[in-house]
């Protein structure tokens, strides 16, 4: 595995922080045997990043504690730091002012994320380099692809584990993040081992009815909707 110890000029900044607490892993794990639509229901209908959100090779999947980055528009020097700042599992939740059609990501930071064993990224915004990123293999997320470059202005603001509003869904720092080809959801780091349970509980309960309809029953009586 690699990481490192080196302290960053960039952790001095105020709008960094590079500290916070991170769920369970075993809850991580336990996560990623549900879809990203059960938690979602199973924790009252919460969570859901902009649909626009998908993977860029569908077998992508992931899961992990979220490392949320503000990124200045048109500017990817936030993501690159944010790499070096994270940890093995971690997963970038990316927000770029809504301006997002430019290629923030490619081939490069996805080989520098997957040799730092992070768990995916999901950014509100495009990439590039889409089949490339397939071969690599390190999950990611994103509104689509553009081939439009950014830039790297260091006089530039951005934030790195602050709180992001993604849609109407206010993203923090170690929420848990689970996405696979329906989308992503964002589940509160406080809130995941009680969905977890309700998502076991929904999946035995859908099972059930999954063998009452292949039996003949409607879906209408079971739920009891003759009304």
């Amino acid at each position: 595995m690699t990481t490192t110890n080196k302290t960053y000029r960039f952790y001095d900044l105020p709008t960094v922080t590079v500290d916070f607490e991170r769920p369970d892993p075993a809850l991580v794990t336990r996560a990623a045997t549900f879809g990203s639509a059960t938690l979602h229901e199973a924790g009252g209908k919460i969570g859901v990043l902009p649909p626009q959100i998908k993977p860029v090779v569908p077998t992508f999947t992931i899961s992990g504690p979220a490392v949320t980055v503000h990124s200045p528009p048109g500017d990817n020097l936030w993501l690159h730091r944010a790499i070096a700042a994270s940890q093995p599992g971690d997963v970038l939740v990316v927000y770029v002012d809504g301006v997002y059609e430019h290629g923030y990501w490619g081939e490069i930071m996805s080989t520098a994320a997957k040799a730092r064993h992070l768990g995916g990224l999901v950014i509100d915004g495009c990439v590039r380099d889409g089949a490339i990123l397939g071969r690599v293999g390190f999950p990611v997320f994103a509104r689509g692809l553009c081939i439009r470059g950014t830039g790297k202005d260091f006089q530039a603001r951005g934030w790195l584990n602050h709180p992001l509003l993604i849609g109407d869904v206010t993203v923090n720092a170690g929420d848990l993040i689970v996405g696979d080809t329906d989308g992503v959801v964002a589940i509160p780091r406080e809130r995941i081992a009680e969905v977890l349970d309700k998502s076991r509980a929904r999946e035995d309960k859908e099972a059930d009815v999954m063998r009452k309809l292949e039996a003949g029953e409607t879906s209408i009586d079971l739920y009891g909707w003759d009304r």
